[in-house]
């Protein structure tokens, strides 16, 4: 495997969660930098083997934002 996407978005407690597209890997981080670090552990503890993970880690953000009419 070559990539693995991540759907970002914000928790409403506070902080970032994130979920692979596929794969049972969930994670959170109370800012994008911390983030960044759990899921790339994420990912390291999901496929044990290092032959077996994906060499690009794909963050896609998502952001709703709603505004009064």
């Amino acid at each position: 495997m070559s990539e693995i996407i991540f759907d970002v978005r914000e928790a409403e407690e506070g902080g970032l969660w994130a979920r692979a597209l596929g794969y049972s890997i969930f994670t959170q981080g109370e800012d994008w930098e911390d983030l960044r670090k759990m899921v790339k552990d994420a990912v390291t503890c999901h496929f044990e083997k290092e032959s077996e993970r994906p060499k690009i880690i794909r963050l896609h953000y998502v952001r709703d934002e709603v505004l009064a009419a």
